[in-house]
């Protein structure tokens, strides 16, 4: 096979490729351009699923007759003019690709004019070629017009899409860049039809309502980590509480959508313990960073971006998404459902081994509904009910005492109470035990586990946390070693071995208290920073309001 140099219509059409993977990827570029250009109104306009036509008018600075021929020549570009400047890009187009990758897989003609001309610049444009040329009137600003992309390249076209699917990618891309310039007026019509609108206002909080409902959009948590760092984060997310299955975060970082495992993981982390394994909220943050602190040179469609000091960024995003949970998050309400009849399960009073107090740390101001929930008793065996200022609370008692128990472990600092064994216990592992034993096993001793190898496969185990102390003691360290064998290896251990700890030491689901043990749990529950969900993000109380009740028997 012999070396041969590409023509320049297959190089175009190769690089074009890697620019425009689908209709909704020339949009993006047709906007980004719009953007940079200082519009303030953008319209789209596409049919067939942009495929027959994709159209974005702007109302942004327009070009001059000689800028518009030269926008479609390879890497001209107006936002870069030395290498120097690809160290801090603050623009959202500049590697000059854009419209010749455009030009190169469709029939393309651009309507072009700056305020201060009185005629437009006009130009079409075949297979990258300008073939037509010349001067019309237009308003102010720039409309791009895209017609029959990828119809000579049908190795393109065929992996696209149905029309609806297509549609939808553009739809979506629309909302994002909404999200991102909410002072940025957005409208879409698809084959004629008007699909989305944005005001333009400026308000975040508008476009969140119009891109996710009004329930959704209007029930988010505010975000903001304040003014006087040189990394600011602010935005929304959705209380514990409420939760998708699918994972929904969007990041903007100086206003750009980018895609970012760190920062996904940021957010995770920063719900952890609120929100339940395999739910995730619905975010959308923007992050303001000096412009020479992260690269945005690093993917061809420019999906990605590099941070300088990525940790630090981590700590930002997380810190700021964990202050607005801790200090906005709202207890969980009842919505009254009618009620059906159920016999509570017969259950035999059986005495706590371990007493609730509160963990030996700073007791901060209490943020549970109030300073004083009055405990009123027991419901299956399983919910303890209490009224505090503005109605009943139902709180599960298992997910309450895990809390507990697991604060009072982190405050120990490494301390562990460990309960030494008269005779220690031989056990044998399975595979994945062993090995969850091996990855971390200094975690484990830090909480209070005495285990020593005892040949093949066999262990000694000589002493427990002092929480399990009243559990059988092998049983126990299975059971903690399942619950690891369960996580990745990336994981925190020492706090994945805590809330292990803390959940089978918890008291369970179905075991009777008396007034005592309800009462003091509560306090402990009290005195928390944060009491609204458990470790695994399971709510801990259900607040019933004094306005259902009213409502409910027919007061109001």
């Amino acid at each position: 096979m012999s070396i041969r140099i590409l023509s320049p219509e297959v190089a175009s059409k190769i690089a074009a490729g890697e620019v425009v993977e689908r209709p909704a990827s020339a949009v993006k570029e047709l906007i980004e351009n719009a953007l940079d250009a200082g519009a303030t109104r953008i319209a789209v306009e596409a049919e067939g699923g942009g495929v027959r036509l994709i159209r974005v008018l702007d109302n942004g600075s327009g070009m001059s007759p000689e800028e518009a021929s030269l926008a479609f020549q390879r890497f001209a570009t107006s936002k870069v003019a030395s290498a120097q400047d690809l160290e801090a890009i603050a623009t959202l187009g500049f590697r000059g690709e854009a419209l010749p990758s455009i030009a190169a897989v469709a029939e393309v003609t651009m309507l072009t004019r700056p305020a201060e001309r009185l005629a437009g610049t006009f130009l079409r444009l075949k297979g990258g070629q300008i073939v037509e040329e010349g001067q019309r009137g237009c308003p102010a600003g720039t409309t791009v017009t895209v017609r029959g992309l990828f119809s000579d390249v049908p190795a393109r076209l065929k992996f696209l899409k149905s029309e609806a699917t297509e549609a939808s990618h553009i739809s979506h891309l629309m909302a994002v860049f909404a999200l991102a310039y909410p002072e940025v007026r957005f409208t879409l019509t698809l084959d004629g039809r008007s699909v989305f609108q944005s005001a333009g206002s400026g308000r975040l909080e508008d476009v969140l309502v119009k891109v996710f409902g009004l329930e959704m959009g209007g029930a988010m948590l505010r975000v903001n980590s304040g003014q006087n760092t040189s990394i600011q984060v602010w935005g929304f997310a959705t209380a514990p509480s409420v939760s998708r299955a699918r994972r929904e975060t969007y990041f903007f970082v100086n206003r750009r959508w980018v895609q970012s495992r760190a920062l996904s993981f940021a957010v995770e982390e920063a719900y952890s313990g609120l929100i339940m394994a395999g739910r995730h909220p619905l975010a959308v943050f923007h992050i303001s960073l000096p412009f020479g602190e992260v690269d945005v040179n690093v993917h061809p469609t420019k999906a990605e971006v590099r941070f300088r000091d990525e940790r630090t960024v981590f700590a930002a995003v997380q810190r700021s998404v964990r202050s607005a949970l801790v200090e906005m998050a709202p207890v969980p309400s009842v919505r009254l459902q009618p009620a059906v009849a159920s016999a509570a399960p017969q259950t035999t009073p059986l005495k706590l081994d371990i007493p609730f107090s509160p963990p030996q740390v700073a007791r901060p101001t209490p943020t549970s509904p109030s300073n004083i929930l009055r405990v009123l008793g027991q419901v299956a065996g399983t919910y303890i009910i209490a009224e505090g200022e503005d109605g009943v609370f139902l709180i599960d008692q298992h997910t309450a005492h895990e809390t507990v128990l697991l604060r009072r472990l982190q405050g120990r600092a490494g301390e562990a109470e460990v309960q030494g064994l008269l005779e220690p216990v031989t056990l044998e592992l399975s595979p994945r035990q062993e090995e969850a034993l091996k990855e971390r096993g200094d975690a484990l001793t830090e909480q209070g586990f005495q285990v020593e190898p005892f040949g093949e496969g066999a262990y000694l185990l000589r002493g427990v946390p002092a929480l399990l102390k009243s559990q059988a003691p092998a049983e126990a360290l299975k059971a903690v070693l399942d619950d690891l064998a369960e996580l990745g290896k990336t994981d925190d251990r020492g706090e994945a071995v805590a809330i292990s700890i803390a959940c089978h030491g918890a008291v369970r689901a179905g075991q009777s208290l008396t007034y005592e043990e309800m009462r003091e749990l509560v306090r402990s529950l009290e005195a928390l920073e944060l009491p609204k969900t458990c470790p695994h993000g399971r709510p801990i109380m259900l607040h019933l309001s004094a306005a259902q009740l009213e409502r409910e028997f027919g007061r109001r």
